[in-house]
């Protein structure tokens, strides 16, 4: 039986960067290349800066709420508050999309 080494936890490297491929159809990368052009930017560029500032946006209208205690204690009252039916809102959903017709 062959002597096994003690194996040592190592600390991870932190990557100076990593790949990400996309498959997208050629109309998509032309118009994301047509794009970057006009900001003046390789396609690389423009696409972490969108998707950078998009996952920001997304993650902060999901976190952060500046409220004062009139404010919040609003939307406590809507959250806790029953349902209301609203006709209006009842067409519009049952109403198919434009590109569903």
């Amino acid at each position: 039986m062959a002597a096994t080494k003690a194996k040592t936890k190592r600390k991870p490297r932190k990557r100076a960067s990593v790949t990400i491929n996309l498959r997208m159809q050629p109309a998509q990368r032309d118009l994301i290349d047509q794009a970057a052009e006009l900001l003046g930017k390789n396609r690389t560029e423009y696409m972490l800066d969108v998707t950078t500032r998009a996952a920001q946006d997304a993650i902060l209208d999901q976190r952060i709420f500046y409220l004062n205690d009139e404010q919040w204690e609003e939307i406590q009252r809507a959250i806790q508050a029953p349902a209301q039916v609203n006709p209006k809102l009842k067409q519009l959903l049952s109403r198919k999309s434009p590109w569903e017709k």
